[in-house]
């Protein structure tokens, strides 16, 4: 292996390919029991009556009444029950399980149970903020008392469903000393097992998380099983039995977290010489019933509020409104997605309106090695965007293309769309919040094992995490040993989240890898560790938003190219390419898989995607109803990988998994403006929402 970045056979693609990898549905446990949970059928209420069947031996119901420790899940913000109490929040919040040995009987007496309620009216529009952010660069107050014009515009965004192939599934098994043993299919075993110490009021020992095969999770898997897994905690302590629960398809589009809906204000100082003097943003985004991770979402896309531009003069506050809606959470991009399209479609505005070419105001504005970002922190490292986007419009023809699909009766348009994406916990969280460890245990038969609880959700890490260990000891793979993450033997290496894992985990096994090279003594166990340090240059103001918000940032660039139908305002793709500057690919191959997965998922958030809340009520709660881009949809894709080694990651590795998708929507949204020659608002962009706007005229 010359290179880091040859690509190799996956080391998880046979078991995948033959179907001997052991998913959450495949495990049997003998005696096992299982788990229905029953749900809230109104938005706002309180809970006056429950009137239960009469329930048949072996029958049990689980609710908070039987939970030792908190009935809180333990989040971040710690405001989701575990079990309902004495109201609900949400149509389908749970108020408790049914389990027992059969699932038809569960079904059966499912049916008959009867829950009354005091029903109160609820809310679903943004007027109950729960988390208010703000902060300022520069000084926005005279930028924009000095401004010879005032452009403003707002932008919404709505749900994304993140539709993992495989739904949420957990076992949970207890053996004679109640010792709990969860399996499931998650990212965050550590966050999991906080929860249910938290919940069961139970000792580290007491507690064991497992995670099985998982068949994808985009943010899906982060903190909501720790929701299911605690329930079921409770439901394996009182009992006494191990028990399955795996959500059917409809259960789990309607009731787990999704990305927030947003609404993103924003505005330009422009002077008199059509200079951006400065901006203003308000964000505001949608919570649901509870706000969990949504503080850290809406702070992350805070942070994004000038994208890769910069821009001097800033005022920028948002709010995390709460809604009797299912709550949102977790989503692939965590924030940056809703305001880089915000963000990317602004600019593109303001270049028309002060009339001069959207391409010549972004250069102007682009950031530099040694700008100060939106929260007047440092750039500290190169930045190539200029020679990623030459690259870009050369090998799509962008600037023949603009000049081709302007002339009358040609209905295609070509968008690009620049972003970055911070790699890592906001600010000091790596070191503060995080602190992760890493280990490396040589055993007496000169194998190598890999103890981090980092998770493969198909993203390939076990594969490049062997990669970085193998080459730097000079070992052949099957030398290497990574196992899926047990919190019996990995220590905490932080969640699998945030475009972390090879940078920072990587990071940290890369530097584990070189002690254990220095100390290796042949056919001897030894154990070497390595714990994250926040580089010394790092600053950040938690509470004021100031200073460097992410130790490094990945680049990119996406240009799509579409054609619109003037008949049935139907969007057909025909071309992306996309440029990436992720520092060093570890693996090109995977890096690549990621590129291809992600942009996709982005591009369909922008013009495909429809998932609407109707009194309460998710209303796509199928495949069927809710339509993501398949194959028949994806066009022909050119991705170039740029090297720009970042010096504290692995071979020069930053992260990769967010970056990929974070560009689609602004991209096809402006492709779509282009072709249809009205400017576009909202996403997805509809053939219904087209209609309207070509029916409204030119705006």
């Amino acid at each position: 292996m010359k290179d880091i970045s040859t690509s190799i056979l996956k080391i998880d693609n046979e078991e995948k390919a033959n179907g001997s990898a052991i998913y959450v549905s495949d495990i049997t446990i003998p005696g096992m029991y299982y788990a229905k949970t029953i749900r809230s059928t109104i938005s706002k209420g309180n809970i006056k009556k429950i009137t239960l069947p009469e329930m048949p031996e072996n029958y049990t119901i689980v609710d908070y009444k039987d939970i030792p420790g908190k009935n809180v899940v333990k989040i971040i913000f710690e405001d989701q029950l575990i079990f309902a109490e004495d109201k609900v929040t949400y149509y389908g919040e749970p108020i408790f399980l049914i389990v027992g040995p059969d699932k038809i009987v569960i079904t059966e007496l499912e049916k008959q149970i009867n829950i009354e309620y005091e029903e109160e009216t609820p809310e679903f529009e943004y007027v109950n903020s729960a988390v208010h952010y703000n902060f300022k660069k520069g000084d926005a107050k005279s930028a924009f008392e000095n401004a010879d014009k005032i452009i403003e515009y707002e932008y919404i965004t709505g749900y994304q469903e993140q539709l993992y192939i495989e739904p949420q599934g957990i076992v949970v098994d207890i053996d004679k000393n109640g010792k709990v043993t969860l399996t499931g299919s998650l990212q965050c075993p550590y966050y999991v097992k906080n929860a249910v110490l938290q919940a069961l009021d139970a000792k580290d020992s007491e507690v064991r998380v497992i995670q099985a095969v998982v068949g994808g999770a985009f943010g899906g898997k982060e903190e909501f099983p720790s929701l299911t897994t605690t329930q079921l905690a409770v439901a394996a302590k009182k009992i006494g039995k191990p028990i399955k629960m795996i959500y059917e398809r409809e259960e789990d589009m309607e009731v787990t977290t999704k990305r927030h809906p947003s609404k993103i204000y924003m505005e330009a100082a422009i002077s008199k010489d059509s200079e951006i003097l400065g901006f203003r943003s308000n964000v505001a985004i949608d919570a649901g019933a509870n706000i969990g991770l949504s503080g850290v979402v809406l702070s992350r896309a805070l942070i994004a509020c000038t994208g890769v531009y910069t821009i001097s003069n800033l005022e920028v506050k948002g709010d995390v409104f709460l809604t009797n809606t299912v709550p949102n959470g977790a989503y692939r991009g965590f924030g940056a997605p809703q305001m880089l399209f915000a963000v990317e479609m602004f600019m593109h505005h303001i270049a028309k309106e002060i009339n001069v070419d959207p391409l010549e105001l972004r250069l102007k504005y682009l950031a530099k090695q040694g700008d100060l970002t939106s929260t007047q922190g440092t750039f500290n490292d190169p930045i190539i965007m200029n020679e990623m986007v030459d690259k870009a419009m050369e090998i799509s023809d962008y600037k023949q293309k603009k000049i081709d699909f302007a002339k009358e009766g040609v209905h295609k348009g070509i968008g690009m769309s620049w972003f970055l994406h911070g790699c890592g916990f906001t600010g000091s969280g790596e070191s503060t919040h995080i602190n992760a460890l890493v280990k490396l245990r040589k055993d007496k038969e000169n194998k190598v094992h890999i103890l981090i609880a980092a998770v493969d959700m198909g993203q390939g890490i076990r594969t490049t995490m062997k990669k970085i260990v193998s080459k730097i000891l000079d070992i052949p793979m099957d030398q290497t040993i990574y196992n899926l993450p047990d919190t019996d033997f990995v220590p905490d290496s932080g969640p699998t989240v945030a475009s972390r894992t090879i940078m920072i985990v990587g990071g940290l096994v890369a530097r584990a890898a070189k002690q254990l090279k220095e100390k290796w003594v042949d056919k001897e166990d030894i154990t070497v560790s390595e714990r994250y340090k926040q580089p010394e240059y790092i600053k950040w103001d938690e509470e004021n938003f100031v200073g460097d918000a992410y130790p490094a940032y990945s680049w990119g660039v996406n240009i799509v190219e579409v054609e619109v139908c003037p008949v049935t305002f139907q969007v057909t793709l025909k071309h992306v390419w996309s440029v990436y500057d992720i520092g060093k690919a570890i693996d090109e191959r995977i890096v690549m898989g990621q590129a291809d997965g992600g942009i996709m998922q982005g591009i369909g958030y922008g013009y495909l995607e429809v998932m609407n809340c109707v009194d309460g009520k998710i209303a796509q709660k199928n495949v069927t109803d809710y339509i993501i881009p398949t194959s028949v949809d994806t066009p022909a894709m050119e991705t170039v990988l740029m090297d720009n080694p970042y010096p504290l990651g692995p071979y020069g590795a930053k992260g990769a998994g967010e970056l990929t998708l974070v560009g689609g929507a602004p991209a096809v949204a402006l492709a779509i403006e282009e072709a249809i020659g009205n400017k576009v608002f909202n996403i997805p962009v509809t053939p219904e929402y087209i209609m309207e706007l070509i029916k409204n005229g030119k705006n």
